[in-house]
């Protein structure tokens, strides 16, 4: 049975519904600590805590730690474009768009790995299934952008670009990851790049902003203890965890359920609203997705 097929536990299903709401909150997080940290800091503190505490996994599991400069090499670029890079580009753009917004552009992930990995790969090429579901996402990013943002370049329209970007770049990590690092244990893997992408934001951040920052308020620092040790480095166990019951077809359904989950929180804490358009360009979006998985379609015939 191909992993896309792969039926889905009652126990999978628990622990994809729980990575949903982890990964959905951490842009309602992301939202608050950004009142009281910078942007570089943030992603940086993110990165630093998440590496400390795959570090302590890795060395109680006695997972072996590569030695080889070429391995490194990948985590270090498997850092810059899975971790340091999107990071970055999502707190820059959630300084100017809402924390559900980010969540909707963030789902096109999937849509453009899709894509990426058919440009790279051989065994991936596009059928005319996927074809229409990728064409379904990019017409549901350009109704939830709108035609403002190709027309004034103004804060709101760079940050929804910004979280292209960091799609754009989730999708590159994906295939690199693929390509250089598939031997490697996951927490390794995990562990090793975030330590690189520590590397890179510590000194990108102590250059640009300063001497870190030390929040006041005691919400900031829980935010901070969520946004990196939960849905950073706890987020990445369970993905691996929910990947070996489920399958990496079944992963796409997380997508789906990352952006109702910070929708419903962004409302509910932070008050905020979204033009319907979002929700129009989501539900385009999600056909895509649908349209990709293609077991729907399927059930439908039969």
């Amino acid at each position: 049975m191909s992993q896309i097929q792969k039926t889905i536990p009652p126990r999978a299903w628990a622990e994809l519904s729980l990575l949903a709401l982890i990964w959905g909150a951490s842009f309602m997080t992301t939202a608050l600590i950004l009142r009281d940290v910078s942007p570089l800091w943030l992603v940086a503190f993110r990165i630093t805590g998440a590496a400390a505490l795959l570090w302590v996994y890795v060395l109680w599991r006695g997972i072996r730690v590569p030695r080889t400069a070429a391995i490194w090499g990948g985590f270090l670029v498997m850092g810059l474009m899975n971790n340091a890079l999107p990071f970055t580009l999502i707190t820059w753009g959630q300084q100017h768009i809402s924390s559900g917004l980010a969540a909707i552009l963030n789902a096109l992930t999937a849509v453009l790995g899709v894509l990426v990995a058919s440009v790279l790969f051989a065994d991936e090429r596009l059928s005319a299934r996927k074809a229409a579901g990728v064409a379904l996402g990019f017409a549901g990013a350009a109704v939830i952008i709108g035609p403002a943002a190709l027309s004034q370049l103004n804060l709101a329209s760079l940050g929804q670009l910004a979280l292209l970007g960091s799609s754009l770049s989730y999708a590159l990590a994906g295939a690199w990851g693929r390509k250089t690092l598939s031997g490697q244990s996951p927490a390794m893997a995990a562990t090793g790049m975030l330590t690189c992408a520590a590397l890179i934001m510590i000194p990108l951040a102590l250059s640009t902003e300063g001497a870190p920052p030390l929040p006041q308020a005691p919400l900031t620092w829980a935010a901070l203890g969520y946004l990196s040790l939960i849905a950073t480095a706890s987020a990445y166990l369970l993905y691996y965890r929910v990947l070996s019951m489920a399958g990496a077809g079944n992963l796409l359904l997380v997508t789906l359920m990352v952006a109702p989950c910070a929708i419903l929180l962004g409302a509910l804490v932070l008050d905020e609203t979204l033009p319907l358009r979002a929700y129009g360009g989501f539900a385009l979006l999600a056909a895509g997705l649908i349209t990709i998985d293609g077991r729907l379609l399927r059930r439908n015939r039969i």
